[in-house]
């Protein structure tokens, strides 16, 4: 190996090991564990705020306390790749300045998943509400609805605007080179502008938790997986359209066994 490629290696090795990008990356690890831990504690207890009438305080802060743990808990792991990048090539005058700057970044993805957790915990109430969706287990009560909101979503995930997303989500260096501007103005524009492309890539996924149960931790899992696969598998693998094939499939199947 020349010294060229030998000093480049170390330089890239330095960047992965830097401080700001090991204590990042911790953060993320707790973050996510924390979140996971709070949605199996407190299952039970959800379930019972649950059952308050939908439009009350009590019931609206509980839902999107929920949904907010839920995004933090399913979408943070396939962020994961996009925030630590951010925290290697920062240039920020010193290592505190630079975890400071991917800290608000994930902070900014974070505030647009808090406005869709805000969306959909009103949506719950308005279901619930109107009979659509169990208060108990905070599904949707008709085979023929879950059918639509599956086949819905197969249709999102065959759109140009899914398309569009997943490509800006799946490809962080890209991604950064298309939006990147430094500061911490630009920092936070960087960590919203992610946060909507993730949520144009999977707002539909989010949605089918009504599907299994908003709480149904099997079901939140699975859904958390097929988000991280979606970003992770190279585009040559087809994933969005594999899943689309196996939610048509679903929705078939919940219409013929109804």
């Amino acid at each position: 190996m020349s010294s060229t490629s030998a000093t480049q290696a170390q330089l890239s090795i330095e960047r992965l090991l830097s401080r700001s990008s090991l204590i990042a990356g911790a953060a993320l690890l707790l973050a996510a564990m924390l979140a996971w831990r709070w949605l199996v504690v407190s299952d039970s207890h959800n379930m019972g705020a649950m059952a308050m009438a939908p439009w009350t305080a009590a019931y609206l802060i509980t839902a999107f306390a929920m949904w907010m743990v839920m995004m933090v808990a399913m979408m943070l792991p396939s962020a994961a790749p996009m925030i630590l990048l951010h925290a290697r090539i920062d240039r920020a005058a010193s290592p505190a300045r630079r975890l400071v700057h991917t800290l608000l970044f994930a902070l900014a993805y974070l505030l647009v998943w808090t406005a869709f957790s805000a969306v959909a915990a009103l949506a719950q109430a308005l279901l619930v509400d109107l009979g659509l969706v169990s208060s108990a287990s905070l599904a949707l009560g008709r085979r023929t609805l879950a059918a639509a909101l599956l086949a819905g979503t197969a249709l999102y995930q065959l759109s140009p605007v899914k398309a569009a997303c997943l490509d800006q989500c799946r490809s962080p260096i890209h991604f950064v080179m298309q939006f990147w501007s430094p500061g911490i103005a630009g920092t936070l524009r960087l960590g919203l502008v992610h946060g909507l492309f993730c949520v144009g890539c999977c707002w539909g996924l989010m949605l089918l938790l009504f599907v299994a149960g908003v709480m149904n931790l099997a079901w939140i899992a699975l859904l958390a997986a097929i988000v991280f696969v979606e970003k992770a598998a190279p585009p040559k693998w087809q994933v969005s359209r594999l899943i689309a094939g196996l939610l048509f499939a679903a929705a078939v199947a919940l219409l013929v066994s109804g």
